[in-house]
């Protein structure tokens, strides 16, 4: 079908032209809301600026086209082939995107607000800037976690978000805003997450082994659980985070802000506190073997039942703090 059939087809009233070979069409800025293309051979295609609102692009194959600037809000594009498709900037607000191929595409400044994400593959795209507040990148049971290894999310909007279970391992997240995100069990290994925002995210058993997350805003943010072993925080902000239970052994908290953060039975041997600040924080039961606490504030700080035997406290300020025996330094 030529680009001319199918436009003068669609100004008819005709929508469905489901398994339609359209390879290379030429439909820029074409009027295109609610066409039915499912399972269309569209390799290639020109669709710059068109309007595909609710369009159904469902099993489609749309690899390689250029879709920059189009609206594609409330779309379906589940199971679709976008590898390597231009879509810088495109509207795809609402859309259903389960199960799609995005390897490659680029998504720089692309609108994903409340888009379903579950079961995709962003392996390598570029998400620099984009927008996917409230989006659901949620890994499923029996299914794959939604992989975005290799994939550019700098300065990415992710506020709300569902990425349980997603692998973002060794990825760009600088500067991204992930507040009230939730992140339950997802894997941020050697992921460099400096300077992002994590304020109330929701990270309970998530992975963040060896990530950087130097002066990030991880203020209120639920930890319970999480693997920070040999992770960055120098200059974090972790003001009453709950961390109980966390592995944070030989991480860097220097100069971090952990005031009344909750690290109860959390691992932080070898870890480096030097100047932090832990001003009445619940370090009940906590294990500090060779932990360095040298010029740490722990004013008022709960130490009960810690184990300081190897710590190094050198220069810190302990006033007012409750000592692993139950006394209180006046």
């Amino acid at each position: 079908m030529n680009n001319f059939e199918l436009l003068q087809r669609y100004a008819t009233g005709e929508k469905n032209f489901s398994r339609s070979k359209l390879v290379g069409a030429h439909l820029m800025g074409a009027d295109l809301i609610g066409i039915n293309l499912s399972y269309a051979n569209a390799r290639s295609s020109n669709l710059v600026l068109a309007y595909l609102n609710r369009a159904d692009f469902s099993q489609a194959d749309l690899t390689g086209s250029k879709l920059s600037g189009a609206n594609l809000s409330q779309a379906n594009l589940a199971g679709a082939n976008l590898s390597d498709v231009d879509l810088h900037g495109a509207t795809l607000q609402g859309a259903d995107l389960r199960g799609a191929k995005l390897a490659l595409a680029d998504l720089l400044d692309a609108n994903l607000v409340d888009a379903d994400l579950r079961g995709v593959d962003l392996g390598g795209a570029n998400l620099t800037g984009a927008c996917l507040r409230g989006a659901n990148l949620r890994g499923e049971i029996r299914q794959s976690p939604v992989s975005l290894r290799g994939a550019k999310l700098h300065r990415i909007d992710l506020q709300g978000a569902n990425l349980q279970g997603a692998d973002l391992s060794k990825v760009d997240l600088r500067g991204a805003n992930l507040r009230e995100a939730s992140l339950h069990s997802a894997d941020f290994h050697q992921a460099n997450l400096s300077g992002a925002s994590l304020q109330a995210a929701y990270l309970k058993d998530a992975n963040l082994r060896e990530a950087d997350l130097s002066d990030a805003n991880l203020a209120s943010a639920t930890m319970e659980g999480v693997n920070l072993t040999e992770a960055l925080l120098a200059n974090a902000n972790l003001n009453r985070a709950m961390l109980g239970q966390a592995m944070l052994n030989s991480a860097i908290f220097t100069q971090a802000t952990l005031r009344e953060a909750r690290l109860v039975h959390a691992d932080l041997s070898r870890a480096d506190f030097e100047e932090a600040d832990l001003f009445a924080a619940n370090l009940t039961e906590v294990y500090l073997a060779r932990t360095n606490l040298s010029n740490a504030n722990l004013s008022e700080a709960q130490l009960t039942r810690a184990e300081l035997s190897s710590a190094n406290l050198a220069g810190a300020n302990l006033q007012g703090a409750t000592m692993p025996d139950g006394s209180i330094l006046s």
